[in-house]
Parts: C-alpha cells; structure tokens; sequence
C-alpha cells in the first residue's frame, strides 16, 4: 500500500512539473479593472507565471474545502462530545455503585475464561 501511495505521489509530481514547465508564461493580475482604477486612484497588480496562479488557485478551494467540510461536521463533533460526556459520567456512576459488571454475570466469566 505504501509503494502504491508513492507511485501516485510520483506521478502526480510529474504531471504537475510537465504543467509547470509547459506554462512558464507571465500573466498580470490586477485587483480592479482599468475603469475602476482611474476612479479610486488604486491600481494593484502582479505578474506571475501561469502555473504559480493554478497552483495558488488549487490550494485555496483545497483549503477552503476543508474549511468547509469543518464547519459542516460541526453537529457530528458536538454529538460526540456530549455522547463521550454522557459515557464517561456513566462509567463514574458504575464505578461509584460498587457493582462491577462482572461480578454476578456467569455468561461473561464463561467467555473470559476462554
């Protein structure tokens, strides 16, 4: 399985590297369009080559997928949380009752027997 992970790692590298090399290009990037520079007298811009933007464009809907995917199991985590609260508050209520769920079972002496 490892060697599997890495064969694909490895070719996923060389995909991205044969990308990067095919788009060395420079592209501007501006905040504003030209129309709206004039306007507020702010004109920002940079020049990259095209595979950084697709590589900064992938990272962020990786990210924000992930940040997404978060927020969305939110109710999942909080149930755990109150069912792992609710066990362990059990769990103290036995231990406190000085019964052990061991002590008069026959069938779970049988099976721990074995």
């Amino acid at each position: 399985m490892r060697y599997l992970r890495y064969g694909i790692l490895a070719a996923l590298a060389i995909v991205m590297v044969t990308i990067a090399i095919a788009n060395r290009g420079p592209i501007t990037l501006r905040l504003l369009p030209g129309e709206l520079t004039g306007l507020f007298g702010f004109s920002w811009q940079i020049t990259l080559p095209v595979f950084v933007v697709l590589l900064i464009a992938v990272m962020f809907g990786v990210v924000l997928g992930f940040v997404w995917e978060w927020i969305r199991e939110h109710k999942y985590r909080r149930d755990a949380v109150v069912e792992r609260r609710s066990r362990e508050h059990l769990e103290k209520e036995l231990g406190a009752s000085g019964k052990s769920p061991k002590s008069g079972d026959d069938v779970l002496a049988l099976l721990e027997s074995r």
